[in-house]
């Protein structure tokens, strides 16, 4: 009795006083419903207070010693388990940005109805908070911007997310916009202040669905210096420009009359496409809004200024958005086919590669392109083909259900489809930058990226947990894979072979919540070069960092572990943590947006 009852408030002590009710069995033992073999752990424990972690599952024995309310147990395996965590993370973590404060609301310059776009959202089930350590520092988000946020507040965004979790991270060149139910912040980084907080939009009436973001305008009428940063809910679009002091003035708020699911700058033009058949373009020189009719659209790409579009009705058609706000002239049509299918399957995935002689008049263009029935097809234009059109090239008949993304770098072709995300990689072999001999029939390497979602969209917004592939213009692509909707934890994975390069988990316990890969500039010092990061959004809304670039050299000095994604075991353990029956796999039906 001694042994079993030393730890006060213990399973034990409760059931051997009395307070808990016992079970027993036939010769009159007290029956307990649990593991015969951890238990042995669990009373010489209580035995001598000793513990060997070599010879036991430090997981599998801490369920056990929660079970029993065995404090000290507890407390000795959380350390032996997160003996590598550190709230300042590992090697690769470079750097955390708290959450901001929540802004003041949106005057109403111009009527967007808030009420409407609530329609039809999903009020989202309880979720299970993802499990944090005693030694990680307490959640941020009630000293940013959740601690500011009165009642009203708290429930204005609407039943459908909660509004102070990362929903969607951006970037382009030394920026990111990052996305929250309602509101948009910019941050900017230089090396000798590190990442700035620029820019915050107004809090709106409804829910941001996409994010794009300017940070580099050439020309125009807004000047150089000028920044732009545009937000979507359903059909309406709010556009601003940010200043050089960080002030930001509201552009207009444009209507694609139907739900926009795409949203991204081309040049000074801001783009908004619908799988309906609508595009949107605003220009900034004209500072016109203009849609334009084509037929359903299934996928899309930009090349310099030209916006590649694959339909549902097996073309690819181009439009020069410079062309903008022209309308029909000279027989000079906005919307031009560009090639047919010869199958006319939707072209539901898209990727141009643009090759080093390529001139604006887009005579040396590469794209490989995926449909509805799984085929994969690269199609050619160099200039002895120009009087033509582009040619087929080769085609690939390796996944039996639609291609959802693709991706023609300079040495690889790599496709996925709706099968779990099951992946393809080609080597692509180039003489004088132009694709010179077919990629081998033969792909690297066939693997998946598991990733299951919530059935009803309420943990998050697709457009900010997109898989990739990211890094068209490195030498190697790689994958980022978020298995479970609940978790902090994400894999990074070679294109080439699926391998993984690491793996990163939140360093405060906060499950995350959104994902992207971003390359910033390097700074003006001799011998500073461009860096990958991985920036990861949270559900206390906070930013976390993390340097691909080291990742991958790293793994270059030494032998990739033959892992992949997740393990077995570790699969088990991140199923543990949602319930499948409110998950779902990836969706067969073609997306969007699935390049970019």
């Amino acid at each position: 009795l001694q042994t079993l009852t030393w730890v006060p408030d213990s399973f034990f002590s409760s059931l051997l006083s009395g307070r808990i009710s016992t079970l027993k069995d036939e010769t009159g033992a007290i029956f307990i419903d649990r593991d015969p073999s951890l238990f042995t752990t669990i009373l010489n424990f209580l035995r001598t207070k000793e513990l060997h972690p070599r010879s036991i599952n430090v997981h599998m024995l801490m369920h056990e010693a929660e079970f029993y309310g065995i404090t000290p147990l507890v407390r000795k395996l959380q350390l032996c388990d997160e003996l590598d965590r550190s709230s300042c993370g590992n090697v690769l973590f470079n750097g955390y940005l708290p959450p901001p404060v929540y802004p003041a609301k949106r005057r109403n310059r111009h009527s967007v109805a808030g009420s409407q776009f609530m329609a039809g959202r999903v009020v989202p089930v309880e979720r299970a908070p993802v499990r944090r350590s005693n030694t990680m520092p307490p959640n941020l988000g009630n000293s940013g911007m959740l601690g500011r946020m009165g009642g009203e507040e708290r429930t204005s965004a609407g039943p459908s997310s909660d509004p102070g979790m990362v929903r969607i991270i951006c970037g382009h060149h030394n920026w990111i916009a990052v996305a929250y139910a309602q509101f948009v912040v910019c941050y900017r980084v230089k090396e000798s202040t590190g990442w700035q907080q620029v820019f915050t939009s107004p809090r709106l009436d409804w829910m941001i669905d996409r994010v794009a973001l300017n940070a580099k305008v050439m020309g125009g009428s807004l000047g150089d210096n000028d920044k732009m940063v545009a937000v979507a809910s359903v059909t309406e679009i709010i556009l601003w420009s940010i200043c050089p002091d960080g002030n930001g003035n509201e552009i207009g708020v444009f209507s694609l009359n139907v739900p926009a699911e795409a949203l991204f700058f081309v040049g000074n033009q801001l783009i908004a496409t619908s799988h309906t058949g609508k595009v949107g373009v605003w220009n900034a020189v004209t500072k016109h809004w203009q849609n334009q009719d084509v037929v359903p659209i299934s996928s899309y790409d930009t090349a310099g200024s030209f916006l590649i579009l694959g339909c549902n009705n097996g073309s690819i058609y181009y439009i020069d958005v410079q062309k903008f706000p022209l309308r029909m002239k000279d027989n000079d049509l906005l919307v031009t086919e560009l090639y047919r299918d010869p199958t006319e399957d939707a072209i539901t995935a898209l990727s141009v590669y643009l090759t080093p002689k390529t001139s604006d008049s887009g005579n040396w263009i590469e794209i490989a392109y995926g449909t509805s029935s799984g085929t994969v097809r690269v199609i050619v234009q160099h200039p002895e083909t120009v009087g033509s059109g582009p040619q087929l090239f080769q085609t690939f008949s390796v996944h039996r259900s639609p291609v959802t993304k693709i991706m023609l770098s300079e040495k690889h072709l790599i496709s996925v489809c709706a099968d779990n995300n099951h992946v393809r990689t080609w080597t692509v072999t180039r003489f004088r930058g132009m694709i010179s001999t077919q990629p081998g029939s033969t792909p690297l390497t066939s693997f998946k990226i598991l990733s299951l979602d919530d059935v009803d969209g309420h943990g998050g917004c697709s457009a900010g947990t997109e898989i990739g592939p990211y890094g068209e213009r490195d030498d190697q692509q790689v994958f980022i894979q978020r298995v479970v909707p609940d978790t902090d934890k994400l894999y990074v994975r070679l294109s080439s072979n699926g391998k993984r390069v690491c793996e990163v988990r939140s360093v405060d316990g906060t499950s995350i919540t959104a994902f992207m890969v971003h390359e910033c500039e390097g700074s003006s010092r001799i011998g500073s070069r461009p860096r990958r990061y991985l920036f990861s959004g949270h559900g206390n809304g906070s930013i976390q960092m993390w340097d691909l670039t080291t990742a991958m050299e790293i793994a270059g000095k030494v032998d990739i572990r033959a892992l992949g994604g997740p393990t077995e075991e570790e699969l088990l353990e991140l199923l543990d943590q949602c319930d499948l029956a409110l998950t779902r796999t990836p969706d067969s039906t073609p997306r969007a947006s699935t390049c970019r």
